[in-house]
């Protein structure tokens, strides 16, 4: 019997163990998933849950049921690439694979900056994002509300809470010279404008210094907070970057064409935590997840599995609310209604895979 072990039941690990299904799971291969929380988690639609605008229902979705699958929901603690074993916080035996996908997603970069983990909220995990909503939705009339980082979390978790708490003083903090960097002039300006219009302080040029349980700190001004959300980069997840394995200058794990370890080819690793010259995404971790898939068809008939095609991204949708958004869509910048309904539209086909 051969066993594959899937760590993380994210957009990449749960497309694996989808595909995997879908193409016929051989009789002498059995699958274990490995995943903390006991449903695929949507995490793209964590700014809403944070905001009060959904709920937890609506950002899970539920893990298929089959004979060759198995599901632990258990934090894991260890990677023992030796023994070919994983180490879970929740049984003494550990869970032995013959092969492993490592799809364990990614932890907040606080940057080495005093106070940042300890006074702040995270949009992460979905216990962490809880935390975070229940904190904003606790608010009081007119608090204070401060969001490091102005990539795509930090721009939806700011919209979607404005749109949510109108009486809330909301601050947004970026570290360039305007929002989302890495799109079209056209959706910068746009997000620029929404939030004039809607009043959201967008503060560029920022540079935090340290965060206090009261107020974050930047360029030398502090301000009073209630809440402050952290947004401002990431990390490959720990277990990963513990791995005695090569790595990139962001510190994720170095893979071959077929998404295998080298010095372990019985090694598989997405998303966040492997080397790609693409940007990290939920779609790009789905794309992984699916070649990886196909791969282990191969590797199962005692095949030499074909070269994985090149991924080519869809797109890059975001929302400003319930009603606006702006999104690459076919290479063209797109504002406005149609990319938010194309972004309901990729939620609703997700949700119903």
């Amino acid at each position: 019997m051969t066993d594959l072990v899937i760590l993380g039941g994210g957009y990449g690990g749960f497309k694996v163990l989808y595909d995997a299904m879908e193409n016929g799971i051989p009789d002498d291969v059995h699958i274990t998933m490995v995943n903390r929380n006991p449903y695929h988690a949507m995490k793209t639609e964590y700014y809403a849950l944070a905001a009060g605008t959904a709920s937890d229902r609506s950002v899970r979705v539920d893990f298929p049921v089959h004979e060759k699958i198995s599901y632990v929901f258990d934090e894991v603690t260890k990677i023992d690439i030796e023994q070919d074993q994983v180490l879970l916080a929740g049984r003494d035996e550990p869970l032995s694979f013959d092969q492993l996908v490592i799809a364990l997603g990614c932890e907040d970069n606080y940057h080495g900056i005093d106070g940042a983990k300890e006074y702040t909220h995270s949009v992460q995990t979905m216990s962490a994002t809880r935390r975070a909503g229940f904190a904003i939705n606790n608010l009081k009339a007119y608090g204070n509300m401060t969001i490091v980082g102005a990539g795509l979390s930090g721009i939806e978790v700011a919209a979607e809470t404005r749109e949510s708490r109108p009486d809330l003083n909301i601050r947004l903090l970026d570290r360039g010279d305007t929002v989302l960097k890495a799109f079209d002039e056209k959706i910068q300006n746009h997000v620029e404008e929404w939030f004039a219009e809607n009043d959201v302080n967008v503060i560029h040029g920022a540079k935090v210094e340290y965060v206090e349980k009261d107020g974050v700190c930047n360029n030398g001004i502090c301000y009073m907070n209630d809440v402050t959300v952290w947004t401002a980069g990431v990390l490959p997840h720990h277990l990963a970057r513990e791995l005695p394995f090569r790595k990139d200058e962001q510190e994720k794990l170095i893979a071959n064409e077929y998404y295998q370890i080298p010095d372990k080819t019985n090694i598989y690793v997405l998303g966040d935590c492997v080397s790609s010259e693409l940007s990290p995404s939920g779609q790009l971790a789905g794309e992984q997840g699916e070649r990886i898939a196909e791969v282990l068809k191969y590797v199962w008939r005692g095949e030499e599995p074909k070269k994985p095609s090149k991924i080519k991204l869809k797109g890059t949708l975001g929302s400003l609310g319930k009603s606006d958004g702006f999104g690459n869509m076919m290479n063209q910048p797109l504002t406005g209604k149609i990319p938010r309904l194309a972004k309901s539209g990729v939620l609703w086909l997700h949700k119903r895979h």
